[in-house]
């Protein structure tokens, strides 16, 4: 009996995962346009005033009943998967791998990134620096010292 109801339900989600994706397509080949015009003009792949501009707007559109926090996760994923088709992104990070460090890179870059795990601080700016890692994150405090100066 629930199957009765619950089939035209999971039929109206198959049609709107459908456009979901549909639109997920149209919104990655525009991204693909704007890669090709940045390398015309070498502007820079990441620009994260661009994305907060995007993650603000969403959060004020939303009308629920996802929260406004989740809506941005997903657009945030959605932004860092249209970015990987202009060029990866490498953000050097504290490491190893598991570390809140690494944690940061993901929340702020999305899941499209390549994290590259260094042993310390001072090798997340040299990568940065001589441009094995396009972005680096380092923790400004963490549990175990406190704040760090080396930051």
């Amino acid at each position: 009996m629930s199957e009765d109801k619950l089939k035209p339900l999971r039929e109206q989600i198959d049609a709107i995962d459908a456009q979901i994706l549909e639109l997920l397509s149209r919104r990655a080949r525009v991204a693909q346009e704007v890669g090709h015009v940045k390398a015309e003009t070498a502007a820079p792949v990441f620009r994260p005033e661009r994305e907060a501009q995007v993650l603000r707007r969403v959060a004020e559109r939303n009308n629920g009943p996802l929260a406004s926090s989740d809506v941005q996760t997903i657009f945030r994923e959605i932004m860092s998967s249209c970015r990987a088709l202009e060029r990866r992104v490498t953000v050097a990070y504290l490491g190893p791998s598991g570390t809140f460090s690494e944690q940061a890179v993901y929340q702020q870059f999305g899941s499209a990134v390549e994290g590259l795990p260094c042993a310390s601080i001072d090798e997340v700016f040299r990568s940065a620096e001589a441009g094995t890692a396009d972005f680096g994150v380092v923790p400004v405090e963490n549990s175990t010292e406190g704040a760090i100066n080396r930051t």
